[in-house]
């Protein structure tokens, strides 16, 4: 690359590790970025000044002098070729040299990490117990987060977007009526009307026998209307939604079922009135003996236009769907649905921050997102991840205190929105591009990873970072040895996945995807590594508890994860 027309044939991603490779900053547009490399570079690829040259030979030296006489051949024999070998070379040679590093773990006291969860979850809804995002509960919780972190003695901050949150209103009404029979005598009450004195009513528990869906709008349909249900299976694209115009579709959760969005395209394209799915697939007898628990979903809001905001939507248990496919569609009864939700609501959602400064610009990124589902307390989806994450950020306080400033900027963040759309993740992510661009090193996200002893199968740690990838195996072999009845209960699994094959469904999507995605620069991936757990049955559902909250499990990620930060920030420092 020794004129301005090869340097102008790079991609500005190319241009920066370029830059990096120089040492130089990485900072400004791509043409910038070119008259930086034309006025910096003096001798080819990864040649260095004789200044920059000494320095690192003298480090190497340093690193060399205890080495014992056999290894110091070898390293004779590597530099054979070239006296800049060391200088170029130093690195690789070191790393083959010494072999694994002495991994230092960083302590977790999981009674701490209890601790927090337990009082996150009591900031939930008096009555739905959730602590939805735009609520203020949500709030109350990012609050309580951002004082956490100031009780460590961490500075912090707090970021509030305005964002697309449906607002749940009254308390939601489904019921079956089945007419009395006085109503069939001619000139009688209208059937399951006040009037109708012998109707019988079979009233359904919120939360426990339904769920409002993500953007749901709101619907009034009484019992004398008598709506007319229409049986569409699993929903396909091969069902008879047009049959469904005008009416409530009913959608069987089975293998194949689309999700809600697919689910909800079809809907509205057909005229559809409201959809009711019914849960007889997931968790069934597992929580509830003989049904299935209804939870909560959400869609993909960049896939519509326009949802309208007369439109019901609501998830029902097997037990549930069962009587209304009985007694409303085979029947005579008539099916009441009452749902008071403004989905067109923009609403503040919270995201605190706290951050440990460290010598460079270069930062790390640990999330995990404070905001539950609207119906349930979330002590595993994802007030875990938070509790981990607040300990994680204790431990790397006292360490400071200690050891001084780590080597990287240490950002921990929880997120609300995370359920509505990864709101607080995305939104973050876009303020501070210009800071992650030039200095993201990577993002880990703590979403569930939590192991129910009961449902136990391990953990799963997996990235797009193949050098960090390897990190974490190696610290996680130090793990066994070091905590060898947490490790023999709980197994690691190491996946390295590439960077396209990240999926996008929690709050490392956007720190992956939409990061540094310059027109003419095709697409360049961010690194993230995360943690999932295992034994979520109660996940999205009211009966995702304390009960089941088992705070040791959260060792293991908060232990590995935390001991690769203070790896890379630290060293081997003790």
């Amino acid at each position: 690359m020794e004129d301005s027309k090869s340097w102008a044939e790079l991609s500005v991603s190319e241009l920066k590790e370029a830059l990096r490779d120089r040492g130089m900053p990485v900072s400004g547009n791509k043409a910038d970025l070119i008259l930086r490399l034309e006025e910096g570079t003096v001798f080819t690829a990864k040649m260095v000044n004789n200044e920059q040259s000494t320095e690192d030979t003298r480090n190497f030296m340093n690193k060399v002098r205890d080495l014992p006489l056999s290894v110091l051949i070898v390293i004779g024999i590597l530099l054979l070729g070239g006296s800049g070998g060391a200088v170029i070379y130093g690195e690789e040679i070191m790393d083959f040299i010494q072999g694994e590093p002495d991994y230092v773990l960083i302590d977790f006291d999981s009674s701490m990490a209890r601790g927090y969860a337990e009082t996150l979850v009591g900031l939930g809804h008096p009555e739905w117990e959730g602590r939805m995002s735009g609520t203020v509960e949500e709030e109350n919780t990012a609050n309580a987060i951002k004082s956490n972190f100031t009780s460590m003695g961490i500075p912090s901050t707090m970021d509030e977007f305005d964002v697309n949150i449906f607002e749940i209103g009254d308390e939601p009404d489904l019921s079956i009526c089945i007419p009395g029979d006085i109503g069939s005598i001619f000139g009688g009450p209208t059937p399951c009307s006040a009037a109708d004195l012998n109707r019988q009513i079979n009233q359904f528990t919120h939360r426990e026998d339904y769920v409002i869906q993500g953007y749901s709008g709101s619907v009034d349909i009484f019992h004398a209307e008598d709506a007319e249900i229409v049986d569409l299976g699993n929903g396909s694209e091969n069902s008879d939604w047009a049959s469904a115009a005008s009416k409530i579709a009913m959608i069987w959760i089975e293998e194949g079922t689309d999700g809600n969005t697919d689910l909800l395209e079809r809907a509205l394209a057909n005229d559809v009135n409201s959809i009711i799915t019914v849960n007889s697939l997931i968790n069934c007898d597992e929580l509830i003996a003989d049904d299935c628990v209804p939870y909560f979903k959400g869609v993909d809001l960049t896939r519509f236009d326009f949802i309208p905001d007369s439109f019901g939507f609501i998830m029902v248990s097997k037990s549930v769907g069962n009587a209304i496919s009985d007694d409303v569609i085979n029947g005579d009864g008539r099916i009441q649905m009452i749902i008071d939700v403004d989905n067109q609501a923009v609403s503040t959602i919270y995201v605190p921050c706290g951050i440990i400064e460290g010598k460079s610009e270069s930062v790390i990124v640990v999330g995990a997102h404070h905001d539950t589902v609207y119906n349930g307390p979330g002590a595993v989806d994802d007030t875990s991840g938070v509790a981990t994450l607040q300990e994680m950020a204790r431990q790397f306080s006292i360490l400071q205190s200690s050891l001084g400033d780590p080597e990287f900027t240490l950002y921990f963040c929880t997120w609300g929105g995370e359920e509505e759309g990864l709101w607080g993740s995305k939104e973050w992510v876009d303020k501070h591009r210009n800071m992650l661009t030039d200095g993201l090193k990577f993002y880990i996200n703590l979403d569930m990873n939590h192991v129910d002893l009961e449902r136990n199968n391990g953990l799963t740690i997996f990235g797009n970072s193949p050098k960090d990838i390897e990190i974490i195996r190696g610290i996680e072999s130090k793990f066994s040895d070091s905590y060898p009845e947490l490790s023999s209960k709980y197994d690691v699994n190491v996946n390295k996945l590439q960077s396209s094959s990240m999926p996008y469904n929690s709050d490392h999507a956007p720190f992956v995807y939409e990061i540094d995605n310059q027109p003419d620069d095709g697409v360049d991936y961010g690194k993230a590594l995360v943690c999932y757990g295992s034994g979520s049955s109660e996940y999205h559902t009211y009966l995702d508890t304390m009960d089941r909250f088992n705070e040791e499990s959260l060792a293991v990620s908060g232990i590995i994860f935390g001991s690769l930060i203070r790896h890379l920030s630290y060293g081997e420092r003790v």
